[in-house]
């Protein structure tokens, strides 16, 4: 089953020389995932300043700056994996480098046969 686990943190808590080091250990990990046959693709994001959101309401869209909502921790990036079941992807989950910082959601991604497949 394919496991999303969604990386949320303040965006703000990390030094530059943090945010470094943790992209080589999250490089790292995605090896030692990829090695196991468990890595489907990872991804770090740039800060929500970066961010646009899209609302369709009765034909129109609307666009805005910045994300979705204001909250505490923002989504800073994310790991997709292929895990047997739920206790799998939690073991995976806690060994992701950036979790130390913040939180780690994970949902079973529902599989959809008639996207293209990657």
């Amino acid at each position: 089953m394919k496991y999303m686990m969604l990386l949320y943190s303040e965006e703000n808590t990390l030094s530059e020389s943090q945010r470094q080091q943790c992209y080589l250990d999250s490089a790292e990990f995605t090896n030692q995932l990829h090695a196991k046959g468990k890595y489907l693709l990872a991804a770090p994001l740039h800060p929500t300043s970066t961010a646009t959101s899209i609302r369709v309401k009765e034909g129109e869209r609307m666009v805005t700056d910045g994300p979705f909502a204001e909250t505490r921790e923002q989504l800073g990036g994310f790991f997709l994996v292929d895990a047997k079941h739920l206790d799998e992807a939690i073991d995976i989950a806690g060994c992701i480098p950036a979790g130390r910082w913040g939180a780690v959601e994970i949902r079973p991604v529902i599989e959809v046969s008639t996207l293209p497949q990657v």
